[in-house]
C-alpha cells in the first residue's frame, strides 16, 4: 500500500457510502481515465468483468468468431466463452512475446475466404510489454474490425508515447492483488466511445431501467465496484509511477545479476515502447546451460521462493485444445517460450538482499 488508500477508504465509511457507488468510485474513474489520456473510464468487479462488457457491447455473440492472443492468461479469452462465441488463437512473435501481426494478417485472410471475419480482436500487452501495436491496428482496421485492448499487465506502460490501453476501440485493467496496482478485486473498462461507457455502467448494475419499480428491458451483470475498492484504487493510482520505477529497477537488478550468462535471454523492449516490467520473464537455453527452466523454478521453491513458467498458450490448455490456431511461422513461437520461460519474483516490497539471494540460488543451479 502507498499510504493514502485508508483516507479514501475512511471517506467512505465517514460518509456511509459503501454500496457500488459513490464519489471514490465517480473519482477513480475520471483520474484513471485522466492518466491512461482517454474520454471515460468504467470501474468494474475484475478486469475480466471489463473484457466481458467490451465483447457484449461490441456486439459479439452465439457463433460469432474472436481473434485473441494464445500466450495469455485464460481471462482474456474466457469471456468469449460467455457470448458463446469461437475464440481463435494468434501465435506470439519474438520480439515483443505478444501477438504476431504475421498470424494475425493469415488469420484474417483466412477468415476472409471463408466468409468468417471477427467481431473483434484481443490483443495483450504480456507481463507489462507494448504488442506491436501499428501494425495490428493497420491490420485490423483494413478489415474494419474494433480492438480490445488487454492491458490488465501493462498499465503505467507506454507505446510510442501514448499510454497502454489507449489504442483500442477498448481497454481494460486489472487491479487483482497480484497487479502493479491493486484494489484487492477489480477492473477498469476505458475507452474514448463515451456512450459506450454510460452503457457499460448501466450493464454492470443489473441493467436497471431508469423507472420507480424495478424494471430490466436487457439483461445485465452485477460487475460495478465498490466505493471502498475505489477508495484503495486511487491511494494505489498515487503511487503507480514509483510502482513501475520499482518494477523496472527490481529487472534491471536481474539483468545485471544474470545477463553476463551465456544463455540467459531477458523479455525484450521493443524499441518506441517503455513496459511497467510487471513481471521479470526470462527464458533459459537448454542446450547451452544443461539445465531446464523447472530445475530453476525447483530449486527456488527448496528455499521457499515462488517462481513461476511463463503462460501455458492458451491453443495447448485442455479447454481449448479444440479451437483453431495460427502460428508466427514455421516454429510456433509461443510454445517455445513456454517450454523455456521463468517468471522470476517481482514484488516491489522485495528488498535489495531478497533479490541477491534469488540471484545466487540461480546462479548455483547454472554452475
Amino acid at each position: 500500500m502507498g499510504g493514502n488508500e485508508q483516507l479514501y477508504v475512511q471517506e467512505a465509511f465517514d460518509s456511509n457510502w459503501i454500496a457500488p457507488l459513490g464519489p471514490n468510485v465517480n473519482k477513480f474513474e475520471e483520474e484513471l481515465a485522466n492518466y491512461a489520456g482517454v474520454n471515460a473510464a468504467s470501474a468494474l468487479s475484475s478486469g475480466t468483468a471489463a473484457i466481458h462488457l467490451a465483447l457484449r457491447l461490441l456486439g459479439v455473440q452465439e457463433g460469432d468468431k474472436v481473434f485473441c492472443s494464445t500466450l495469455t492468461f485464460v481471462a482474456s479469452a474466457n469471456p468469449i466463452m460467455y457470448q458463446a462465441a469461437e475464440p481463435i488463437f494468434i501465435d506470439s512473435e519474438p520480439e515483443t512475446w505478444n501477438i504476431s501481426p504475421v498470424a494475425l494478417k493469415n488469420a484474417f485472410d483466412d477468415s476472409y475466404k471463408k466468409g468468417e471475419l471477427p467481431k473483434a480482436v484481443i490483443v495483450v500487452n504480456l507481463y507489462g510489454q507494448s504488442a506491436k501495436l501499428d501494425e495490428i491496428l493497420d491490420i485490423c482496421e483494413q478489415y474494419e474490425v474494433p480492438v480490445i485492448e488487454d492491458a490488465a499487465e501493462s498499465l503505467g506502460s507506454s507505446y510510442k508515447g501514448q499510454k497502454s490501453g489507449s489504442f483500442g476501440h477498448f481497454g481494460i485493467y486489472s487491479f487483482n492483488g497480484n497487479k502493479i496496482i491493486t484494489t484487492s478485486g477489480g477492473g477498469m473498462l476505458v475507452s474514448n466511445d463515451e456512450e459506450a461507457i454510460k452503457q457499460s455502467r448501466f450493464l454492470a448494475a443489473q441493467a436497471r431501467d431508469n423507472a420507480l419499480h424495478y424494471q430490466h428491458s436487457t439483461y445485465g451483470y452485477n460487475y460495478r465496484m465498490s466505493n471502498i475498492l475505489a477508495g484503495v484504487g486511487r491511494g494505489q493510482l498515487e503511487v503507480l509511477d514509483l510502482r513501475v520505477e520499482q518494477k523496472r529497477s527490481i529487472f534491471n537488478r536481474y539483468v545485471e545479476g544474470l545477463n553476463h550468462i551465456e544463455g540467459i535471454e531477458f523479455m525484450p523492449e521493443l524499441e518506441g515502447t517503455f513496459s511497467n516490467r510487471w513481471l521479470t520473464a526470462c527464458l533459459i537455453d537448454r542446450e547451452k546451460l544443461q539445465v531446464n527452466p523447472s530445475d530453476i523454478i525447483g530449486a527456488l521453491a527448496e528455499e521457499n521462493i515462488e517462481a513461476r513458467p511463463v503462460w501455458k498458450p492458451l491453443h495447448m490448455q485442455p479447454a481449448y485444445e479444440q479451437s483453431m490456431f495460427f502460428p508466427h511461422d514455421s516454429q510456433i513461437v509461443s510454445e517455445d517460450l513456454f517450454a523455456r520461460g521463468i517468471c522470476l519474483p517481482s514484488g516491489t516490497n522485495m528488498s535489495v538482499e531478497d533479490q541477491n539471494r534469488v540471484i545466487e540460488i540461480i546462479k548455483k543451479v547454472l554452475n
